[in-house]
């Protein structure tokens, strides 16, 4: 089948179960920036879940390439997050040509959810797997005007563990310092708290270092290592485990 027939399959899932009143507290929770059909994720998941496995013989980087630009042109939002969930199901079958493709998703219909979850589920992977080729394309994406560029390049190691490049990570936070955009100075903190786990010693260096590192910043660095100045009550940052899960992030 063709792209086209799979996202008309999408369309006739989803619509059925538009809930308006429930697409209001979505889109009034994403600060209204995108419209919603109102499924959370328990009517979202089964819906969405055999439609991607159905598309497993056919899932060839050009089809599924071709599949996420057509839903990222529709207009609600769940549509964004079936895109992003069928590149993280089969990313392993994506190649480093895919990487302008996936720029265009990040800097198209941008914001914290579609951002977050292209880069921790298909960037990120795509990267730690073709380092000689991707790498350098962080270094460029870390001083880009676009700030969801920049953003995606400081996360896109959060699950490398062992495997993060710490003069790459402390380099893009270094670019990123004067910003005072507050998703790049969330981003610079959430990638050094998570470095934290692996190596503090280094990330409470890198803060005592660098005293124009904003206060969002360091806060969110040195929350885990017991010198942190105090949250100051729920920010982006609780929701860490879950706000590349979209639809679930949206807490009605």
């Amino acid at each position: 089948m063709t792209a086209k027939v799979f996202v008309s399959q999408a369309r006739a899932l989803l619509e059925p179960h538009r809930d308006s009143a429930t697409a209001v507290k979505m889109a009034r929770y994403m600060k209204d920036h995108f419209p919603f059909l109102g499924l959370p994720r328990p009517v979202y998941q089964p819906l969405t879940k055999p439609w991607i496995a159905a598309l497993r013989p056919q899932a060839e980087e050009a089809l599924l390439l071709d599949i996420a630009q057509r839903l990222w042109k529709l207009p609600e939002r769940e549509y964004q997050y079936l895109a992003g969930d069928l590149l993280d199901r089969y990313s392993k079958r994506l190649t480093p040509a895919s990487l302008p493709t996936l720029r265009t998703l990040l800097t198209t219909k941008s914001w914290w959810d579609s951002v977050d979850q292209i880069t921790g589920r298909v960037v990120g992977p795509l990267v730690l797997a073709h380092p000689a080729a991707l790498r350098p394309m962080m270094d460029t994406w870390s001083q880009e005007p676009d700030f969801w560029l920049r953003r995606a390049a400081l996360i896109h190691q959060l699950a490398y563990g062992p495997h993060t490049d710490a003069q790459r990570l402390f380099a893009y936070c270094e670019h990123n310092l004067a910003d005072p955009e507050f998703f790049i100075r969330k981003a610079i903190g959430w990638a050094l708290r998570e470095h934290a786990k692996r190596d503090p010693a280094s990330v409470r260096a890198f803060v005592e270092s660098h005293p124009n590192l904003s206060p969002l910043s360091r806060r969110e660095a040195l929350k885990h290592l017991g010198d942190s100045v105090g949250s100051r009550g729920p920010t982006l940052a609780s929701q860490i485990h879950t706000r590349v899960r979209a639809p679930s992030t949206l807490k009605l």
